[in-house]
């Protein structure tokens, strides 16, 4: 995402970081191993602007004296590769123009004003799926987004516009798993939406954290 809009991260030893602020709802800084060296992330953050957060994917760094408080508690998911019992109604595909994603975005949004966060550069990225419901008449109902990795399919932004999650995860699991059928699906949750996510057949395996900065 970060990508997306003109923004390139850094990959270190124990943490991804991006030099400015990044999109709204994406993390400034991603620990990518237990243990990082709490100084080293906050100097590689800009803490100068408003709104730095910081995903501490093994809920074992304490920020606090950094100036960060938790923003939210959150679960890691696992479900292995399989499909799912795909809900009637609605057709399923990956998205590949930018007139298409732009009705994503927007039923994405729910009228918020966000859906600008979604730019066409997410669709040049070979490793990011971009998926759609849409009903008879071609109207995106439900969605998500699917990040594959060698390993894994991450999926995130997962929305349906009548009934919620639970009406998107049965045609967004049976197209990851069209897609990807050997590949186990992971993501993390909170609240309504990880009960939800539980109820289609992912598994809680480890907790994390997101910290945002106090200014």
């Amino acid at each position: 995402m970060s990508r997306s809009h003109g923004l390139p991260g850094e990959f270190g030893a124990d943490a991804w970081t991006a030099p400015a602020r990044t999109p709204l709802y994406y993390p400034d800084a991603v620990t990518l191993a237990p243990g990082a060296d709490r100084a080293a992330l906050v100097s590689r953050v800009d803490t100068a602007a408003p709104g730095a957060t910081v995903k501490d994917s093994f809920a074992d760094l304490d920020l606090a004296e950094a100036g960060f408080h938790v923003l939210f508690d959150a679960q890691w998911l696992h479900r292995p590769a399989s499909g799912a019992a795909r809900a009637p109604g609605l057709s399923w595909d990956v998205l590949r123009d930018p007139v298409a994603l732009r009705a994503w975005a927007l039923a994405w949004d729910g009228g918020d004003g966000n859906a600008d966060l979604f730019r066409p550069a997410l669709l040049d990225d070979p490793a990011t799926f971009v998926l759609a419901g849409r009903s008879a008449d071609g109207r995106v109902l439900a969605g998500a987004v699917a990040s594959r990795s060698d390993q894994v399919v991450g999926v995130s932004n997962v929305f349906g516009l009548d009934g919620g999650p639970d009406a998107a995860w049965p045609g967004v699991l049976d197209t990851v798993h069209e897609l990807f059928p050997t590949l186990p699906v992971v993501g993390y949750e909170q609240g309504e939406d990880l009960t939800a996510a539980v109820r289609h057949g992912f598994e809680p395996v480890a907790p994390l954290r997101i910290w945002l900065h106090s200014q």
